[in-house]
This record gives structure tokens, sequence and C-alpha cells, in this order.
């Protein structure tokens, strides 16, 4: 039991006991020197906890694809995906609010749906993502309304457009801050709706929002939909920004890609718990990445998960994007290997995913991709890139004259 010394308690509260035995004489400094100069950010006191497992290094570079143009001229697309049962077609996700739709047979895009009207745009703002029911006949979107709060809304899908009529709200939130609004939507094996919240923005977190459980941000959501309600649950904690999430489709693990603050861009595999069992935890704001951060608030209700991966800022390298496992035929360097980057320079790597979501062989790939801002998954496992520069690629097998950039 930790004994507190009663001249350090008259000190704080007149500044003025001058009579202490030697044992107490330590406490007084520290005391008059702290009522001498403001107290720093929690932040950046000294860390109160020790740091994580270290990050796995480079063990080379790879040649596993190239990258191949397949539309162009879209205006700030953010995310491409499928429709199940439509294996002809891409959906691709304007910033603006646009839902566009890239036959196979053309580079022309049609408007699906347009939500410009309802979307609030700019820097981490807008249509931040879209899915597709598993049947096909529902489109959900995530974005900011004009007042700049999250939205989950589900709209009718038709075969040649979205209707807003008929349009039901999942879930309003709303948000302290114009950045952090995450986010990814997804179904897992089993209907339900997953969602990645960012953790309300400014920098470090000033509300502790990540650590709170009894705020929606920076968690990871799942919901039971049923009548057209979804019964929303936490079930993952501690995130900044998750930019982008994906189910790996043969072990059923979530990756994602958690956007640092300053030093760490990390990737994160867990599994998602059922309800009733404990909540991961990835660390944020109390670690960015492995790195303790200051004096910062930890939960530990839940088990602290760290990151498989991740690199530290410099060399142009400033936002991770999360990316997916390679599950398709066409790349045979790349299967069971998962590919994620960098928004900002363009980098891209890949690592092998064994089942137990450990990061073994970390590669650097051949080629950069700046502005990207997505990766998408075709029906037969075959991967997608998307620029923020208004491209949308598909990675292909390398051929012998492809050269880095």
């Amino acid at each position: 039991m930790r004994m507190r010394c009663p001249e350090t308690m008259v000190l704080a509260l007149a500044l003025a006991a001058m009579s202490a035995t030697a044992g107490c004489e330590s406490a007084r400094r520290q005391a008059a020197s702290t009522a001498q100069r403001p107290e720093l950010p929690l932040w950046r006191q000294t860390p109160d906890k020790p740091p994580g497992p270290p990050l796995p290094r480079v063990a080379g570079r790879a040649r596993s694809f190239e990258l191949r143009t397949v539309a162009r001229g879209l205006r700030s697309p953010v995310q491409v995906i499928t429709r199940p049962g439509d294996p002809r077609h891409l959906y691709v996700a304007e910033q603006s609010g646009r839902v566009r739709v890239l036959s196979s047979s053309t580079e022309r895009a049609h408007t699906y749906l347009d939500l410009r009207r309802q979307v609030r745009t700019g820097l981490e703002r807008g249509l931040l993502s879209i899915v597709f029911a598993p049947g096909g006949k529902r489109l959900y979107a995530l974005y900011t309304n004009r007042r700049g709060d999250t939205r989950v809304v589900r709209y009718p899908a038709g075969g040649r457009a979205a209707r807003r009529v008929g349009a039901r709200t999942l879930l309003a939130l709303d948000q302290p801050f114009s950045n952090h609004n995450g986010g990814t939507l997804l179904f897992d094996e089993r209907g339900r709706l997953v969602l990645g919240l960012g953790d309300g923005g400014s920098a470090f977190d000033p509300g502790q929002r990540a650590q709170d459980g009894g705020s929606r941000l920076g968690k990871i959501l799942r919901a039971e939909l049923s009548r057209g309600r979804a019964r929303w649950e936490v079930v993952a904690s501690g995130l900044r920004n998750p930019w982008r999430m994906s189910f790996d489709r043969v072990t059923g693990k979530l990756w994602l890609g958690d956007v640092g603050q300053d030093r760490v861009e990390e990737v994160d595999a867990l599994w998602l718990p059922e309800t009733g069992q404990r909540v991961p935890n990835l660390g944020w704001a109390a670690y960015e990445g492995p790195l303790p951060l200051g004096r910062k608030r930890l939960d530990r209700e839940g088990p602290l998960v760290w990151p498989v991966a991740g690199y530290r800022h410099g060399s142009g390298n400033c936002s991770v994007t999360g990316g997916f496992v390679y599950r398709g035929r066409a790349l045979r360097g790349l299967r069971g290997r998962y590919v994620f980057g960098d928004f900002c320079r363009g980098t891209l790597w890949s690592l092998e995913a064994d089942a137990e979501g450990s990061a073994r062989d970390l590669r650097l790939e051949q080629g950069r991709l700046p502005g990207l801002v997505s990766f998408g998954e075709g029906p037969r496992g075959e991967l997608y890139a998307v620029s923020a520069a208004g491209t949308v690629l598909r990675l292909v097998p390398p051929t012998t004259s492809m050269r880095g950039t």
C-alpha cells in the first residue's frame, strides 16, 4: 500500500509548508515545481505504460502485381465494391455523394445514387463507404450529413438505380470535430452490418472517446438488422480512424488499417467477439501503434490487441489505407497475403496472413499509387485499387517490362 506524505497535501493546498520531514523533501520540491509552470498535456507527459511488441521489419521487395487502369475521370472516388449477383459491374463511391456504376464493357460510368444534397464534403467528410446487402437488394451508405454528423442509411437497390424514396436511417451520431469520421461498412458471414468509426477528431483524442465504453466513437460497431431497424453493439474499441476494413473470406478474420497521429501507421487483425464476450481494445489513444502515448487512459476491461504490422512516418508516408487478404487465382505470388498501402506516397506492401493473424514476410511491393484511398475485392477475389485522383485500377500479374516508380 502506497502512503501519502501529509506535508505534500498541505503544500498542494497552501504552497507554504516549510517544515517537513526528510522523507517528504522530494515530494515538496516536485509540488512546488508543478505550481510554477503549467502542466504538460497528457500525451506529452512521461508514459506510464510499457511499449508493445516492435513492428515487423520489411524482409525485402516483391513484384507480386502491377496496376492496370480500368476507369478514369471519376471525381474524388473513395471506394470500389461489387454487388452480389452482378459480376459485370463495379460500383464506385465518390466523396461528393454520388455512387457511380462501371461496366466491364466500357469505361463510361452512370450515376446509381445521388446524395450530394444530403452530404457535406471537404477534408475527411463526405460519402465515405457503401455496401450492398448479401442479397444485393439494398444499398447501405455511410456519410456525413449537412451538419457534419455521421449517418448510416439504407436504400432500396434497383437494377439501374437505388431509390431515395423508402430510405431508412439506421444510425445517427453527432460528430464533435470535422475529422476522424471513419470508416467502412461491411457485412459479416452471418449477415450483420459492421461499421468502423473514428474517435471524433481533433488531435490525440482530447475527449478520450476511443477508451470510453459509453461512447460509440473510436469503435467498431455491429448491428443485427430486423424489420428495418438496427441494434448496434460495440465489438472493438481503441481506434483512431479505421480507414478501410475487410474480412478475410477464408478465415473470417477482420483486417484494418488504423491511421496514426504523427509517428506510426498500423495494421490490425482480429476476430470480432460475439455478444457477451470481452471486447478487444486496439489501444488508441493510450498507444499509437506499439508506442505508449503519455498518460492517456487505457480501458483494461477487454484484451489489448497489438498491431500485426505498421510503419513509421517518413519518406513521404503519412496515412495507412487498409486492404484485403488476396484469395483470387490470377496472382500466384500474392495468394494468402494481405495488401495495404499509404495514401500520401502511395507505397504498397504485402504480408503473409496466417490463420492466427500474425504478420510474416512483410514485403515492399514494387510500384506506387499516390492518393491510394481504397482497395476493393471482386466476386472471385481479384483486387482493385482506387486513387483519389480519379482512377480505378486492377491488380494484374506483373510483366517482364514492369519497372518501379
